[in-house]
């Protein structure tokens, strides 16, 4: 059976600690907007970009230097029919040694082609990770949302 949610990965030379740490440091890739810890299982945190899109998310697995799990709990979008799309999802962060390289291996598992927001999502997830969350451990400073859209679909949405 094929896999159908959204996955994506990279490898870089750092550590999986050092992918690990920046994983955790969400505010620092994926937005400066989120209220709530990070990096502590069984924390929740909130994310919110403008009203477009908000969600909850609770830290369900926290295995340092190799993986991050979040279970939604409660998503808003303001683009789609069912608002709550994403709602009892997972995302998943893998790290793993491959060589001399880390491999950073992302899923949001239950994000399928069959949801609304799926291409807008997966464009939106595709550039968080592969360009800010890669950057962030990379060269320690990612493009988190700072209030402004980030990807082609967001810009679409505000104008």
């Amino acid at each position: 059976m094929k896999d159908h949610n959204f996955t994506t990965a990279f490898t870089v030379n750092q550590t999986p600690a050092a992918a690990f740490a920046a994983i955790t440091n969400v505010r620092g890739w994926w937005s400066e907007e989120i209220g709530g810890r990070t990096d502590k299982l069984g924390s929740e945190f909130n994310y919110r970009f403008r009203d477009i899109h908000r969600c909850k998310m609770k830290i369900t697995e926290l295995v340092p230097g190799k993986k991050v799990v979040w279970r939604v709990l409660d998503n808003y979008f303001n683009f789609t029919k069912d608002t709550t799309e994403w709602t009892g999802t997972d995302i998943i962060f893998n790290v793993s040694r491959k060589g001399d390289k880390t491999e950073v291996r992302f899923t949001h598992q239950g994000l399928v082609p069959e949801y609304e927001c799926y291409d807008a999502c997966s464009d939106g997830w595709g550039t968080y990770i592969n360009d800010s969350l890669k950057d962030l451990i990379t060269t320690g400073k990612g493009q988190p949302n700072v209030g402004e859209p980030m990807t082609d679909h967001e810009r679409e949405l505000v104008l």
